[in-house]
């Protein structure tokens, strides 16, 4: 599968959709889900055209791989979730494929938390 040049997500990251911005640096940015599953959900997608975590892992330079990973964590504390910082935890899930649920073909992280998240699969 080629990676998708007019998925939601390249679109939000070329300014042509307009997102909630959480934060944004390089090699990332992270805003609030428009469909929000919990009190908190917000996501975390690399900037680079990657269409999944198994496309990252074998393309993804060492600094972007550890931007996506450190920004996961500085996102959390953004929000006030982060166990680092007194909050109460949070689910981070990244769906692969159409078995794994993905339904945007561009590598996302989902962030839920601001309460409890309940079971990992139902």
């Amino acid at each position: 599968m080629s990676y998708d040049k007019n998925n939601i997500f390249a679109k939000i990251l070329r300014g042509e959709i307009p997102c909630k911005k959480i934060y944004e640096n390089e090699y990332i940015l992270s805003f609030y889900d428009i469909n929000p599953q919990k009190k908190i959900h917000a996501l975390v997608v690399p900037k680079g055209e990657y269409i999944d975590l198994d496309d990252f892992s074998l393309r993804a330079s060492e600094i972007e791989i550890s931007e996506l990973i450190k920004g996961i964590s500085l996102v959390a504390k953004k929000l006030g979730i982060s166990l680092s910082d007194n909050g109460k935890g949070y689910r981070s899930l990244v769906n692969i494929g159409e078995n794994g649920g993905q339904e945007v073909p561009h590598l996302h992280f989902h962030l839920f938390g601001g309460e409890k998240v309940g079971k990992m699969v139902s």
